[in-house]
């Protein structure tokens, strides 16, 4: 629980500067643990490390066979070590102990994932059109600046290392400043399944070395998961200098439920869902739209729903709901709850702090009646235990009013006939959709959204492509090699 060093260039190495960050339980808040604080000089050193190991190390030479079999070894001992994880997420950013298991859980199947993916993957295509050839090779982009959010660091991180690491990249990781601790864990694993000195180096810091980061003249691509205001920013310094990025950012994100839905049984279970991770989830479900002539029955499911729902210690194996990450956040959503008079929505079920719970970042789960799609409530990411149940006239409408706001990262359609969900899934401005509870197989299929909550893809193939650059080579034809490949 105490770091003294970053891991760069393969070791543990000293910090630059003396500062440390002290890593506070947010169901305690007491001091579990310890960082040094990264400064620009330690960025430096990291991008140097990964630059060296990307122009000259053996990492990108590798045969992606080669590469697949360190992949395949980086998953068991995730597998081996994801319960040790797990306790940690507890620790430093306080998840439930009940669903930490299912974020270290999908560690190991995404490094999977990709061992097996360039296993087959084609990186040369050759193109021919009449007496002219083209070889498009599959380049790595290079030395990738990774940033990861603390609502699922280790997860996160996987999301971009995985693929960055399967396409021949190297990386500088920077862990979030509230949850540094469990992306260590993630270096001794890498750097115990084989990967070379400077491939993966990870030096947390805060918002002032990010930016470091991301303008460093040796980084080449930028990935980043965390608000949409800093992915703003991240893209405009980026477009400043024409650097590769991808962003996956907020979510605001709506459940249809339909009028031959069991509206007050999908409610209930919707909003339970949604208390994952205490609401901090980006994708989570967040607007619960039900028919109008339902909607008295749908805010009471929701409201036994959220008093029956066990808020408490994360890690009492009964919780659901732990705390928010931090002070400032607990604040944050407070003050969306605070708008009630001011907006005109009522608060249905909790809104408070829990009183058994005199310490610690707690807020109980809450339901908000009467709320208009027009609502800061409804149009803003609040990121905690809040869910917005809103009246629709029918399919269209709720379409319309699941369109009707500036993110577009998931959501879901709840009906008894599946045809007519799939109808309307197809109409979301969506980068997922469920219909019916159906989700979909990851790490195999893209995860994104649609305008303000990102750009680019992660998981699937499409996640693979982030950080690989087609190069095209004119060839002579007797340099082609037999058919394999060919288009």
């Amino acid at each position: 629980m105490y770091r003294r060093e970053f891991f760069i260039a393969g070791e543990w190495a000293k910090p630059a500067g003396t500062s440390v960050l002290k890593v506070v339980s947010p169901s305690t808040e007491e001091v579990i643990g310890e960082v040094p604080v990264s400064t620009t000089e330690d960025i430096d050193r990291a991008v140097a490390a990964a630059r060296a190991a990307f122009d000259n190390g053996p990492w990108p030479r590798m045969t992606p066979h080669e590469r697949a079999d360190v992949l395949a070894r980086a998953a068991e001992l995730f597998r081996w070590r994801s319960a040790e994880i797990a306790d940690l997420l507890v620790d430093e950013m306080g998840v439930a102990g009940s669903q930490a298991p299912l974020q270290t859980g999908t560690v190991a199947p995404v490094f999977d994932y990709y061992a097996e993916l360039i296993r087959s993957f084609e990186f040369d295509r050759v193109v021919r059109s009449g007496d002219r050839v083209g070889l498009v090779v599959s380049d790595p982009v290079g030395v990738v600046g990774a940033i990861v959010p603390w609502n699922a660091p280790v997860t996160l991180a996987a999301w971009k290392v995985a693929p960055a690491l399967a396409a021949g990249c190297t990386v500088v990781l920077k862990p979030p400043p509230e949850a540094p601790l469990s992306n260590y864990i993630l270096a001794e694993v890498l750097h115990e399944a084989g990967v070379p000195a400077g491939v993966v180096n990870v030096v947390p810091g805060d918002r002032e070395v990010g930016e470091h980061l991301v303008t460093h003249p040796g980084t080449d691509k930028i990935a980043f998961t965390g608000s949409t205001a800093a992915g703003k920013r991240i893209m405009s310094l980026c477009g400043d200098r024409v650097k590769r990025v991808s962003l996956e950012l907020g979510g605001k994100s709506a459940a249809l439920v339909l009028d031959d839905a069991d509206v007050p049984a999908v409610t209930a279970n919707l909003f339970r869902a949604s208390m994952h991770n205490s609401g901090q989830v980006c994708a989570a479900v967040t607007r619960i739209l039900v028919p109008r002539s339902r909607y008295a029955e749908a805010l009471e499911s929701a409201a036994a729903m959220a008093s029956s729902i066990p808020v408490g210690d994360p890690h009492d194996p009964s919780t659901m709901v732990g705390p928010l990450v931090a002070e400032r956040q607990r604040d944050r959503v407070e003050g969306y709850i605070g708008l009630a008079a001011e907006e005109g929505f009522r608060i249905v079920a909790g809104g408070g702090r829990p009183s058994h719970l005199p310490k610690g970042w707690y807020v109980e789960p809450t339901v908000l009646g009467d709320v208009d799609n027009s609502m800061r409530v409804a149009q803003e990411e609040i990121f905690g235990p809040v869910v917005c149940v809103i009246p629709h006239d029918g399919g269209d409408d709720a379409v319309r009013i699941a369109n009707d706001t500036r993110y577009g990262l998931s959501g879901s359609v709840w009906t008894g006939d599946p045809a007519r969900g799939l109808a309307l899934a197809r109409r979301l401005r969506t980068g997922g959709t469920v219909v019916n509870g159906a989700i979909p197989p990851q790490p195999l299929v893209p995860f994104g959204g649609f305008k303000e909550s990102g750009i680019g893809r992660e998981l699937g193939i499409e996640g693979l492509h982030q950080y690989l650059e087609p190069h095209t080579i004119g060839i002579p034809p007797e340099l082609v090699p037999p058919t394999k490949g060919d288009a």
